[in-house]
């Protein structure tokens, strides 16, 4: 049935929309870094899976035990090494924006560049679990559905951990009011490494779970980092259920005219879609405004 073919293909792909777009919440909602190269870690995560499962036979999901704790700690070294400096110097939140900008902007060539000359320019993809199922009448990959439901397991987890422990009370904390939460003794610098680290963690996870059904290469990072901008922004930046909404939101939009009119009209769709909302909604659909 073609209208449940549509929405369960857009869930999947919404799915995987929303987790990256989650972390790019964190890392701008908490550590207020506007990361242009955050999908180039998406990227990074996805040729590093393949690598592993062509060359080694690693599992694609024993991969993510392998890929995601690298990408935590290599997110955590970048906001140390690069982007604490950022941070001292900033004389506000405003002007940190747009050093972040221009410094991850030019992260984002080094990455690209580092990942062309070991991988070159070719398209890469690799078969796993590529088993057609049955899913209330419609014909999903099994590949698929495990992407989904890795991906809606990691983010109902991360969104709970966040809302209803200690910590993430204190990460939400600071994503509010860095300086209010200094008053209640939270470690605002240690609380923004940990939430961009996080939000590396999540691109990667991510990156390794895309990997398992689409084709990627090397200089795609910039359309992951788009769609991402577009759901956090969508959602109401800062707002973690926001961006799982917007992302399904888009996922289904996004498929829904790819079957119906032209694949070749999924980025206008989703441009379309991403004014409509911010015609209606300024703030994003669960964003709230400043006045």
């Amino acid at each position: 049935m073609l209208v449940v073919d549509i929405v369960l293909t857009g869930l999947i792909i919404g799915g995987m929309y929303a987790l990256t777009a989650l972390g790019l919440t964190l890392q701008y909602g908490v550590a207020r870094i506007m990361n242009l190269s955050y999908g180039e870690f998406l990227v990074a995560a996805a040729l590093s899976t393949f690598s592993l499962y062509v060359g080694l036979a690693v599992n694609p999901l024993v991969g993510l035990l392998i890929v995601v704790p690298v990408a935590f700690a290599l997110n955590w070294l970048i906001f140390e090494l690069l982007l604490v400096p950022l941070v001292r110097r900033a004389k506000n939140r405003d002007v940190l924006e747009v050093d972040s900008i221009l410094a991850t902007f030019g992260l984002l060539f080094v990455i690209q560049g580092v990942a062309l000359v070991i991988f070159g320019g070719q398209y890469f993809s690799y078969s796993y679990l590529s088993i057609p199922v049955s899913v209330l009448g419609s014909a999903l990959a099994v590949n698929r559905l495990v992407a989904l439901g890795f991906a809606a397991a990691i983010g109902i987890g991360i969104y709970l951990a966040l809302t209803r422990t200690r910590a993430g009370t204190a990460i939400r904390a600071v994503a509010v009011d860095p300086v209010a939460a200094q008053l209640v003794a939270i470690d605002v610098r240690r609380a923004s490494a940990f939430a961009y680290a996080l939000g590396g963690a999540l691109v990667a996870t991510g990156g390794v779970l895309i990997s398992m059904f689409l084709t990627f290469h090397a200089s795609m990072g910039v359309e992951f980092t788009m769609k991402a901008l577009i759901v956090v922004i969508m959602g109401g930046v800062g707002n973690m259920l926001g961006a799982l909404v917007a992302g399904l939101l888009l996922g289904v939009g996004e498929t829904a005219v790819a079957r119906l009119l032209d694949p070749g009209l999924t980025l206008a769709a989703t441009y379309v879609l991403f004014l409509a909302v911010l015609l209606v909604r300024p703030t994003g659909l669960f964003g709230r405004s400043t006045r």
